[in-house]
């Protein structure tokens, strides 16, 4: 016959000199809820950290002159200026920076996804002599920020032969600065993502990839077919990286792009545009363009956040 649990007045028949626990699940419980009112507490301060700067930023563009210039400040507007945020477009190329930013932007993120992914599949699939050397030049390299290049990469488009009315020794014309493709060369591939993908190949499984080859599948196949959708949470992960990174870049933009003010994307546009908004009164206007700015970056996060999440735990469980 099993044995029955002992009641409250059982125990205290049978130990009356010892005193009544409480049970250790109930302060397990206790506790567990303590350190998750506490974690929760500490995620809630940090994120509301985080956001504070965006929620200046947006109600700074919906101020009106005389709230910008009273004293003391007026942090909330009393009367939002929503028409900051169509005003903007009338005065300063909105529309036209936001598509060379797009452009630019979304053309370096599909090269670098591509040269990365081919490249770290080759490092990470393929033996072939030199093939550690390489991968150890592309950690390497990571160490070299890129403006230390800039010099470098202008004389080379510059002078590049053939291209933008230059002769065969690269004189007589101005080669690639002239075009879109200046802004987008340069950037096509990454050290950084050939490593980071190389890491995410190495995770797939190489039985995987010879049964295919048994089954008579050919190594484009493969990697297109078998090789590439098991990474896709790399790939998006390379892909926020890249496309954040992008779309907030300056330098080389503004060093190609300041004679050809066409040519000019957003964050560059917002910049070399900000004389006329250095008066308090139109800042606004300002900080409404910035706003506008944010805008995609926040699409492109939200859209792709799953993968990113996915990315940053598929190590961290097992079986």
């Amino acid at each position: 016959m099993a044995d029955t649990p002992l009641s409250t007045g059982d125990r205290r028949t049978i130990f009356p000199d010892r005193p009544l626990a409480r049970p250790a699940s109930r302060r397990l419980r206790w506790r567990a809820r303590g350190l998750s009112a506490l974690k929760y507490t500490a995620l809630g301060l940090g994120a509301l950290i985080m956001l504070l700067p965006f929620m200046d930023m947006f109600l700074g563009a919906l101020r009106t002159p005389a709230e910008r210039l009273a004293r003391p400040p007026v942090y909330w507007p009393r009367d939002p200026q929503w028409s900051n945020f169509v005003q903007v477009f009338d005065t300063l190329p909105l529309a036209r920076w936001m598509l060379n930013s797009l452009g630019v932007t979304l053309a370096i993120t599909c090269l670098q996804l591509f040269t990365s992914a081919m490249a770290g599949y080759a490092l990470a699939k393929f033996t072939f002599r030199g093939r550690m050397g390489i991968f150890r030049f592309a950690v390497g390299a990571q160490m070299f920020p890129f403006f230390i290049f800039l010099i470098p990469w202008f004389f080379i488009l510059r002078y590049f032969p053939l291209v933008g009315g230059n002769d065969w020794s690269g004189n007589g014309g101005i080669g690639f600065l002239g075009s879109y493709a200046a802004l987008v060369l340069p950037f096509a591939v990454s050290w950084y993502g050939i490593f980071l993908m190389r890491q995410f190949f190495m995770a797939v499984p190489d039985e995987l990839l010879d049964a295919a080859r048994v089954d008579g599948a050919g190594e484009v196949w493969i990697f297109f077919r078998i090789a590439l959708p098991l990474v896709g949470s790399g790939l998006a992960t390379l892909g926020i990286f890249v496309f954040l990174y992008h779309w907030n870049e300056v330098l080389w933009t503004m060093t190609v792009t300041r004679t050809d003010p066409d040519m000019q994307t957003l964050p560059v546009g917002i910049y070399l545009m900000r004389g006329p908004f250095e008066r308090e009164a139109t800042k606004s206007l300002q900080q409404a363009a910035v706003v506008l700015s944010v805008l995609p970056v926040i699409a492109v996060f939200l859209l792709l956040q799953r993968y990113y999440v996915a990315s940053v735990t598929s190590g961290s469980v097992k079986g």
